[in-house]
């Protein structure tokens, strides 16, 4: 789980150690990959129109991208617990709420950082305008969090556990 706190971000060790590795493949065995990918697509010959060439250097600058964000998400990583399980919403937790206090709509998320999604659960960050609408609010508690529109919404806090992966 993350928190974001003055360009600190706050990772349990499990999250930390998952994005060290990516970092570890993407420096090491994933550059080696797209370099033979660029070399064997270059000896293909005119490279203005070679597609495998372009879409290869296009990865590439992707991969590079992703190498940078991780790295400075890691050098301002602070390695901590993940969050008590005190019922409080803050980032790290599965979060349910209640829209208009209607119990039938609801919706459960996990509140942490981008880096942190999963395909298991949605995620949201405790930037967005919902994360910093239910963030230090506690199970029953009322919060009001702004729409794109401008307007604004209301949630019941249901429930607030810790996320176990």
């Amino acid at each position: 789980m993350t928190q974001t706190s003055d360009n600190v971000t706050w990772l349990t060790q499990e999250a930390y150690n998952q994005l060290k590795a990516e970092l570890e493949y993407l420096s090491g065995p994933a550059r080696t990959e797209i370099a033979k990918k660029i070399e064997a697509a270059r000896e293909e010959g005119d490279l203005r129109e070679n597609g495998g060439y372009h879409a290869a250097k296009e990865e590439q600058g992707k991969q590079e991208l992703r190498v940078r964000q991780l790295t400075q998400l890691l050098d301002n990583a602070k390695v901590g617990e993940a969050p008590a399980d005190d019922g409080v919403v803050e980032p790290g937790m599965v979060v349910t709420i209640a829209f208009d206090g209607d119990e039938d709509d609801t919706l459960t998320f996990l509140m942490a950082s981008r880096e942190y999604a999963t395909a298991d659960i949605e995620t949201y960050s405790p930037q967005s305008p919902l994360g910093v609408g239910v963030n230090g609010k506690k199970v029953g508690d009322d919060a009001e969090y702004e729409l794109p529109n401008g307007k604004k919404a209301a949630v019941k806090i249901l429930a607030a556990k810790p996320y176990s992966g």
